[in-house]
C-alpha cells in the first residue's frame, strides 16, 4: 500500500480501473462455463456493492467536497448540492435514454445480431463512464490535499465498483451467447463494455488537479452519479430475487467500507 500511495495520481486510477475492468472481463467469462449465473449469488453481491458504493459516496466524496468548500471559503453546501444533483440527473437521464433505446430492440427481431449487440454494450459503457470518472476524482482528490480524502477510500471505491461490474460482464457476455454468438466473441464485446473506465479515470484525475477552485463540485459530481447508479441499477436489481440476502449485502458492504474508510483510513 505504501508503494502504491506513492505512485503519480493518474498511475494510480489507472491501476484501478484496470482492476475494475479486469473484474468485468471476469464476470464476462462466466459465458466460457455457464450458460446462466445464479440470481441469488449475483443479486447478493449487487447489494453487497451498492452498500460499499454508498458508504463511498459520503466518506470518500461527499464529506470531502464539503471540508473543501469550507476551506475555499465558498458557501458551504452549494457546491456539494449541485455537483451531488447533476451527477445523479447525468446518471439518470442517460439510463433513461438508453432505456428507451434499448426498448426498441422488440421491433429489430429481423435485425441482425450484431446491432442488437452494439445496443446492449452502448447500455453498459455509458453506464460505466461516470464510474471511472469517480476512481479518477478520488485519487486526484488525494493528490490535491483535499481534508478528508483518503488512499483507502479511493482503493475501497474502486473494489466497490469492480465488484458490481463482475454481474455487469455476465449481463452483456451471456445474452449475446443466447443470441448465437461464441463463446469468445460473447466474451470480448462483455469486457469491452468496461474499456471505458480507465479513459474517463484518467479525465476525472486531470480535471481534480487543473482545476482546484471547482473540486467540491468534481467530487460531489461522482457522489451523486454514485448513489444514482446504486438506487437506479443495483438496488431495484438485488431485491428481485431475495429482500433479505440483498438487504444483507447492503449492510455488510456499508459497514465494511466504513470501518475501512474511518478506522484505517
Amino acid at each position: 500500500m505504501n508503494f502504491f500511495g506513492n505512485l503519480n495520481p493518474i498511475i494510480q486510477a489507472l491501476i484501478a480501473t484496470i482492476f475494475t475492468w479486469g473484474v468485468t472481463a471476469l464476470g464476462s467469462l462466466v459465458v466460457c462455463f455457464f450458460k446462466e449465473v445464479n440470481k441469488k449469488v449475483l443479486n447478493t453481491i449487487l447489494g453487497f456493492s451498492a452498500g460499499v458504493m454508498i458508504a463511498a459516496s459520503f466518506w470518500s466524496l461527499l464529506a470531502p467536497a464539503i471540508d473543501l468548500s469550507e476551506e475555499l471559503k465558498y458557501i458551504v453546501w452549494l457546491l456539494p448540492v449541485i455537483g451531488f444533483s447533476i451527477g445523479g440527473l447525468f446518471v439518470l437521464l442517460s439510463d433513461k435514454y438508453l432505456d428507451k433505446v434499448l426498448k426498441n430492440r422488440k421491433g429489430l427481431e429481423n435485425a441482425d445480431s450484431l446491432k442488437r449487440s452494439i445496443l446492449l454494450i452502448s447500455a453498459i459503457t455509458i453506464h460505466n463512464i461516470p464510474e471511472g470518472m469517480a476512481v479518477g476524482v478520488a485519487f486526484g482528490g488525494i493528490a490535491s490535499g483535499v481534508p478528508g480524502m483518503t488512499l483507502i477510500g479511493a482503493v475501497m471505491l474502486a473494489v466497490g465498483i469492480g465488484i458490481q461490474n463482475f454481474p455487469e460482464g455476465a449481463a452483456v457476455s451471456l445474452p449475446l451467447r443466447n443470441e448465437g454468438f461464441s463463446r469468445f466473441r460473447s466474451f470480448m464485446f462483455g469486457q469491452a463494455s468496461a474499456l471505458v473506465e480507465p479513459i474517463s479515470a484518467i479525465i476525472g484525475v486531470v480535471l481534480v488537479l487543473t482545476i482546484r477552485s471547482i473540486l467540491p463540485l468534481l467530487l460531489s459530481f461522482a457522489a451523486g452519479a454514485m448513489i444514482a447508479v446504486a438506487a437506479r441499477e443495483l438496488l431495484p436489481e438485488s431485491v428481485k430475487e431475495n429482500k433479505n440476502l440483498a438487504t444483507l449485502g447492503l449492510i455488510l458492504g456499508f459497514v465494511i467500507m466504513m470501518i475501512l474508510d474511518i478506522a484505517l483510513g
